[in-house]
């Protein structure tokens, strides 16, 4: 009897997916371009965003950082609301405010009590509209940011930051969202609002709520004879950056591949194949006993210390690859073993690992979308780059559609035999010469 009512209630992710009550609904209106999308979890709570189709990538050499600038002047007053008086109606409402800025996207949103949407996303709108940027609040910002800039601990961000400057250099995508200090230390009033007037358009932004439409309807659809300004491609160039620091306890490194843009039919199954090994570190414990067999072989070299797989998608390109934390000795080692590991996804990859893998990307977009955060950020993600919400059921199934020689061939499109961008950082003594590297990715070796 037990196990007939466990059987009951262990469904399948897809019909389990199907029987949860979600309603979602995407508009556009029709004067401008502006689109609305929206989905009911039945939660006491929402999370109103505006997803804008901006970032660092559309800016130039000149005001490159006047993106990220932008974010930290949002919350600083509007010509009806004061930075006091904004803070306080925000702390009152038991909301939360927050932005953030990437290479392609800049985010505005509020986390709120359901009832409170309307509130939201009128505040969002003056925001978005009538910010002042008042001398004294740029001033203090620039200092922020500046002190911001000063901090590199964070070696994984600094890797990717090289990361990009050598695979995309010479291109938007190639450029920190921070800006150099010369920019930081430049950027004015009127920068700020040039670039909104010249970016921000009606038809590269996305409200994730219902309702508003009152808020944005005179968004501009065009900037004058200009129209929206387009986005310059960007080429791949395999190379790499090295930054030797033997003071550091550890060496960084990171290899990465160029792939295709979020709207390519090959974009799941890189997905899947980032997920083979995914991401380990020495302190989860498991020893040898864990799934990925570079794990269980780094644990018991005692060479690398960490690894993340990563798939970085933009609109036109991507970066697939790893990030490591190695030992000064180990580094050698654990790069060898990954560029070996590349060639063999290309030909020897067993049905096991590729079912393995489904699996754990299924669970990781499931665990993606626990709050209502996530999933707006998810809604306003997809809007932007597939032009609809592609629902969860949708793409679990096409997960399950994937092959074996689906992600073998796949792999080899774009792995073997390709140059691929490469950094490090630290004690890089025993890091293997680029050209070797590079030869690596057609050696065949069992």
């Amino acid at each position: 009897m037990a196990a007939r009512i466990a059987s009951r209630r262990c469904l399948p992710i897809v019909q389990w997916v199907r029987r949860k009550s979600i309603g979602s609904a995407t508009n556009y209106l029709p004067n401008n371009g502006f689109r609305i999308a929206s989905e009911n979890w039945n939660t006491p709570t929402c999370t109103v965003g505006v997803w804008v189709d901006v970032g660092s990538r559309c800016e130039s050499e000149a005001n490159n950082g006047v993106a990220h600038f932008l974010e930290h002047m949002a919350f600083k007053g509007t010509e009806k609301r004061t930075q006091h008086s904004l803070e306080l109606e925000v702390e009152n409402k038991g909301a939360h405010l927050n932005a953030y800025t990437s290479r392609e996207m800049t985010v505005y949103y509020a986390k709120c009590f359901t009832q409170d949407m309307p509130w939201a996303v009128e505040l969002l709108s003056d925001i978005l509209k009538n910010s002042k940027f008042e001398s004294n609040q740029i001033e203090r910002e620039r200092g922020v940011i500046l002190r911001e800039m000063e901090i590199e601990s964070n070696y994984q961000e600094v890797i990717f930051d090289y990361l990009h400057a050598t695979a995309y250099q010479g291109t938007p995508l190639g450029r920190t969202i921070l800006g150099p200090v010369e920019n930081v230390k430049s950027l004015k009033a009127t920068d700020l609002k040039e670039f909104i007037k010249c970016n921000y358009k009606a038809p590269r932004m996305v409200l994730c709520a219902a309702g508003g439409q009152k808020h944005f309807w005179d968004s501009p659809a065009s900037c004058g004879e200009e129209g929206i300004p387009s986005i310059e491609s960007c080429r791949f160039t395999g190379s790499e950056i090295r930054d030797r620091d033997d003071a550091m306890p550890l060496a960084h490194a990171a290899i990465a591949f160029e792939g295709p843009g979020w709207t390519s039919p090959d974009t799941l199954a890189l997905m899947v194949a980032s997920s083979i090994h995914g991401a380990w570190d020495r302190s989860y414990g498991g020893g040898t006993n864990v799934a990925s067999k570079l794990a269980a072989q780094f644990f018991s070299e005692d060479s690398v210390h960490s690894f993340q797989h990563f798939f970085t998608c933009y609109h036109d390109t991507s970066l697939w690859g790893v990030y490591l934390t190695a030992e000064k000795l180990g580094l050698a080692d654990g790069v060898n073993a990954f560029m070996k590991e590349f060639v063999r996804m290309c030909t020897q990859i067993t049905p096991h690992e590729v079912e393995r893998a489904k699996n754990q990307l299924k669970t990781h977009l499931l665990l993606q979308l626990d709050g209502t955060t996530p999933v707006c950020e998810e809604i306003g993600r997809h809007i932007l780059v597939y032009g609809r919400r592609i629902p969860l059921t949708e793409m679990l199934e096409r997960i399950d559609l994937l092959r074996t020689e689906h992600i073998r061939d796949t792999c080899m499109k774009y792995f073997y035999d390709h140059c691929p961008a490469v950094t490090s950082l630290g004690p890089i003594e025993t890091m293997p010469d680029y050209n070797r590297i590079r030869d690596q990715t057609w050696w065949l070796r069992l």
